[in-house]
């Protein structure tokens, strides 16, 4: 099973001149342009306490030249694993458009102001959802979680607060790659490092 990429312009390092976020952001609206299901979707990694990998699907719910932003419940097993080993890997991948961003740093929790912003932005089952679920432990059944989703509704007939065990957190990249798929499999990739002193170093790699 293979895919001929290529008929867009080549990925070139001055692209990145004024570093990372403009041209995700650009790649991002094409991905939206070119209706990628889920465009904000970004594969997330973390190593758990024994040094084991782990690998799951989150949206990124905010954007910044100080990383991206993404929610979930403090007691997950994502947010357990950052509490021992704040570091973590993320990455769009959009095959309906030939490209792919990674980005590598360290994550931090976001203030809890703008995790409340956000929370009031979720609809009400998504806000109901979060107080139900005891995000990563085990369950019964579907009938137990239906059950869970009954109860704290009975229970916030109106406005929803803020989880105490969930917000934001952010991953403040220190690598990031673009990558954008070519024919012959000879694939443009420009990584992107931080320096202290230089700022952004923009360099080529070979496929």
């Amino acid at each position: 099973m293979r895919v001929n990429y290529g008929g867009d312009r080549d990925l070139d390092e001055t692209w990145l001149d004024d570093g990372w976020e403009p041209l995700l952001r650009s790649w991002l609206a094409e991905a939206v342009a070119a209706a990628v299901y889920e465009p904000n979707a970004m594969v997330l990694a973390t190593v758990d306490p024994a040094g084991w990998p782990a690998t799951r699907t989150v949206l990124c719910k905010g954007m910044s030249d100080q990383g991206v932003v993404f929610y979930t419940n403090h007691g997950s097993d994502k947010a357990r694993h950052l509490a021992v080993t704040p570091y973590a890997s993320a990455t769009f991948a959009w095959p309906l458009i030939g490209r792919q961003v990674t980005l590598r740093g360290t994550v931090s929790h976001v203030d809890r102001e703008t995790t409340q912003r956000y929370w009031r932005s979720r609809p009400r089952g998504s806000q109901l959802g979060a107080w139900a679920s005891d995000q990563s432990r085990p369950i019964g059944s579907r009938a137990d979680l239906d059950r869970a989703l009954a109860e704290v509704s009975a229970r916030f007939p109106g406005e929803i607060p803020v989880p105490d065990d969930w917000g934001g957190f952010l991953l403040a990249p220190r690598v990031v790659e673009f990558w954008q798929g070519r024919e012959n499999r000879l694939h443009n990739r420009v990584r992107l490092t931080a320096d202290a002193d230089r700022g952004w170093i923009a360099e080529r790699l070979q496929p």
